[in-house]
């Protein structure tokens, strides 16, 4: 049970992070759009603004998002935790040995 949780925790944890990060490129995009109309740019690109949306985003996004990917990077750390421990296990038993001690009460 554990198991399907911590995965799906790693599922919804990352799916988060992603449109966290994409819902900033997009009101960073909606600003410079604005601000192009503010100025008399009534035709400015939108793939330029999202061009330049991506690049703020990046270093602004690792500020403010900190959080998310923290949590997003724990979950990531405990799936692969979870499947180191469980190769170890089946490498013990496959050369015949007792498996170390799983650590999570089984």
């Amino acid at each position: 049970m554990s198991d399907s949780r911590s995965s799906s925790r790693l599922v919804v944890d990352v799916l988060l992070y992603v449109a966290a990060r994409l819902a900033l490129v997009a009101a960073i995009a909606a600003v410079i759009v604005g601000v192009a109309h503010l100025l008399g740019l009534r035709e400015f690109p939108i793939v330029v603004a999202v061009l330049f949306a991506i690049v703020i985003a990046l270093p602004l996004g690792m500020w403010l998002l900190a959080p998310l990917r923290n949590r997003a990077t724990a979950s990531i750390a405990a799936v692969d935790e979870r499947r180191r421990r469980d190769r170890e296990q089946l490498q013990a038993r496959l050369r015949g040995e007792e498996p170390p001690p799983s650590g999570d009460g089984t």
